[in-house]
């Protein structure tokens, strides 16, 4: 928003306007590309929507216009739906079983780095406010957009064999009662995550008061503590029930969210500093047990011929989230801190509640990290979908050549073990 504000001459409603309308319009593009997935591969998919993002950013560079802007952000809001949509059936496909949450962690750390970096050269174009510097950031998006095209050429495109049973679409898949708890479990996981954004700095910078460099210590916290630190607590987690750790990464969301509450407690300003700053850490903890888990139970739910469909549906409800959540959380956020937080923790109360459900009827949920129990030694749990309950068998697609290569990567993953 801060690019067009500084680069067209567009109000700060016109250009809120055409990203809301952006973000509206794109929410379709998930569930309408699922299908697509499950015919041709994630694969050209994802490389599609590479383009698109792309082009996107290629396009605020050329923008005067409210309706070019809601056009770009369109592009580039369908692009990632789609994106994250068909990494995680990637990620499924060449991931061995019992190795499927420290490639999600992996992929979570490295996304959080990037974060990083990204909100680093946001400042520095922010400091600096000149015109060519703004778009020199929006360059760099694109490109990375067009690298990332270029590096999915190294992967096979695997895909189910024809004859797995794809019959039923989407109506299988709205009619899996299972599968509509991962993705309720979803809706509630990711409305805690885009409080990072919304609500916290905000909150600890204009209700509390607070320095203005406590927002930015807030975000360095996460993004640090998830780059550095989620792949040595999901290596940690070997053993532990799937669904316990999701309960226990909402009980984290929780504790976080009743220390930023008392924070307004507080009247000393270093005391509330520290508060702030716990409660963040505990939040950031909940994020690093959840978002490996959760991606890898809702990719393992889902039956081979369908995973498409059944991830584009998933992705849906963090969609619908990030359009939701600004509303919601300032809108509860002006009414105050007993509004906000309290509403946080209910939303982590039925979180938890959720993933104790899912615990109990989708076997993903039930299996252990890393497929052994951490007492007992028993045999590692086969991976089922929760549309059968039945073993999940995927089989690379017909060619020999991406047979050999996903097996190639599949005794890679098992040598370096992240």
């Amino acid at each position: 928003m801060l690019y067009f504000l500084a680069t067209t001459s567009l109000t700060l409603v016109q250009v809120g306007a055409a990203l809301t309308t952006a973000g509206l319009l794109a929410l379709p593009a998930g569930p309408v590309i699922g299908g697509l997935v499950d015919r041709c591969g994630a694969k050209p998919v994802l490389q599609a929507a590479n383009l698109a993002q792309a082009l996107g950013f290629a396009g605020y560079l050329l923008v005067d216009q409210a309706w070019q802007i809601a056009v770009c952000a369109w592009l580039n809001s369908a692009g990632r739906a789609v994106s994250f949509s068909c990494y995680g059936v990637i990620v499924t496909a060449l991931a061995a079983p019992g190795r499927r949450e420290r490639w999600f962690g992996l992929l979570g750390s490295v996304r959080n780095l990037g974060y990083a970096l990204g909100g680093l050269a946001c400042a520095v174009a922010v400091g600096f406010g000149t015109q060519g510097v703004y778009s020199a950031i929006v360059v760099v998006n694109a490109l990375s957009c067009a690298g990332a095209f270029v590096l999915m050429r190294a992967m096979p495109n695997i895909r189910p064999e024809a004859g797995q049973d794809a019959a039923g679409g989407w109506g299988r898949v709205l009619r899996d009662r299972r599968y509509l708890l991962v993705v309720a479990h979803q809706l509630c996981f990711a409305i805690s995550l885009f409080a990072l954004n919304i609500a916290i700095p905000v909150y600890a910078v204009d209700v509390l008061g607070l320095p203005g460099w406590t927002a930015g210590a807030v975000f360095v916290l996460n993004t640090l503590l998830v780059g550095f630190g989620q792949g040595i607590v999901v290596g940690r987690l070997g053993g532990r029930i799937r669904s316990r750790v999701l309960v226990a990464g909402h009980v984290c969301f929780a504790a976080g969210y009743a220390l930023f509450l008392a924070a307004d407690r507080v009247s000393a300003l270093a005391l509330a500093v520290g508060v702030v700053l716990l409660g963040a850490g505990s939040y950031t903890f909940g994020e690093i047990l959840g978002g490996p888990v959760a991606a890898t139970v809702a990719a393992e739910s889902a039956p081979d011929a369908l995973r498409g469909r059944y991830l584009a549906l998933n992705q849906l409800a963090v969609t619908v989230a990030g359009a939701l959540a600004p509303a919601v959380l300032s809108g509860l956020l002006s009414i105050g801190a007993a509004a906000l937080w309290p509403a946080m923790v209910g939303v982590s109360v039925l979180g938890a509640l959720l993933a104790l459900a899912i615990g109990k009827v989708v076997p993903a949920a039930r299996s252990p990290i890393g497929g052994v129990r951490r007492r007992g030694g028993t045999k590692p749990a086969p991976v089922t979908n929760s549309a059968t309950g039945g073993p999940s068998s995927f089989t690379p697609s017909t060619t020999h050549d991406t047979r050999r290569s996903a097996s190639a990567l599949r005794s890679a993953d098992d040598t370096r073990n992240p």
